[in-house]
């Protein structure tokens, strides 16, 4: 199912969330308006507010709350982008330029701070403590996970499980988290909450297993940033994890300098070696297994739209080709 089909259910919703972004990114400070607005207007699939809101209805939420939850979690993401883009020396993300190549990397990180406040202050607002401490632990998962990938840069022993780990702070702990929101908004019974938990573990990692094969695959103009980024960064996931494990002795090496001196120079090389190894096929059952436990997950929700638009997104997130 195409994402236009998926959104359906709630275009409403989405439509609203756009309206709260625009209304709680003003700031009287012109360089905030300027960067905020730059990186929060630059296109993106959107799949983490999608979730919150998809995942609310499901779980028969009928008031209005869910929009600011989700609106919440585009700032936290965005946030991280912004300073993601600073830490790896970006200079594209979604087809243009990335906002620290635009506007330097002081105001980018110091927006991304802006974002991060701004959306607790937002969390203040739902008058929920439960969601105020889903939402503090996430992002400071999220921010061990940046440190984590930062630790296992360059070092050509990464393993299979250090890396899932880093994907679940950094990717999954989010939409995780954004699931579990929708499930306490709602009052769903504990059973329920924790399916949807699961739900959104399952999503995020499925989405970032995906995301980290494209960096190899894809067209760099439809994927709207860089192919190879990962390489040139010396981030070892999981495709290069995989091939440096199943490789001849020749692709091995050839793959540890890949990874220890970073850069883009041995791409089409390490791709090939990549591909004969067979990395991007086992990524790729990875990430549909994860799919699948994510829908499997979605067993104790009643039939509805919303419901069969979750189980979409999750077919969706291993589809697609941007």
């Amino acid at each position: 199912m195409q994402l236009n089909r998926i959104r359906e259910p709630v275009a409403e919703d989405l439509r609203r969330i756009d309206q709260v972004i625009v209304e709680r990114l003003a700031s009287d400070v012109v360089l905030v308006n300027q960067v905020a607005r730059y990186i929060v207007g630059g296109g993106g699939k959107r799949l983490r507010p999608l979730s919150v809101v998809l995942a609310a209805r499901a779980c028969g939420y009928p008031g209005d709350k869910h929009v600011d939850a989700a609106a919440i979690i585009e700032f936290i993401h965005t946030a991280t982008l912004l300073h993601d883009d600073v830490v790896d020396g970006s200079d594209r993300r979604r087809g243009r330029d990335t906002a620290n190549h635009v506007f330097g990397n002081e105001a980018s990180v110091l927006v991304g701070d802006y974002l991060y406040s701004r959306a607790f202050q937002m969390m203040v607002g739902l008058g929920n403590l439960r969601i105020q401490e889903v939402m503090a632990n996430a992002t400071n998962t999220i921010a061990e996970g940046e440190v984590l990938q930062l630790m296992n840069a360059h070092d050509p022993d990464t393993t299979e499980e250090r890396y899932l780990e880093v994907i679940y702070r950094k990717t999954a702990k989010l939409f995780e988290a954004g699931a579990q929101v929708a499930a306490i908004l709602s009052g769903a019974s504990p059973e329920v909450e924790q399916a949807m938990v699961a739900y959104g573990r399952h999503l995020g990692t499925a989405f970032q297993l995906v995301d980290d094969s494209l960096d190899y695959t894809a067209d760099g103009a439809e994927l709207g940033k860089n192919v190879g980024d990962d390489l040139a960064e010396g981030k070892p996931t999981l495709p290069l994890i995989y091939a440096l494990a199943h490789s001849s002795a020749d692709d091995t090496a050839r793959l540890r300098l890949a990874v220890e001196n970073g850069g883009v120079e041995e791409l089409e090389s390490v791709t090939r070696a990549i591909e004969s190894a067979g990395g991007l096929e086992y990524t790729a059952r990875l990430a549909r297994r994860e799919a699948d436990l994510a829908i499997d997950a979605l067993s104790r929700l009643p039939e509805s739209a919303y419901l069969g638009s979750l189980r979409a997104l999750a077919d969706f997130a291993v589809g697609r080709s941007y």
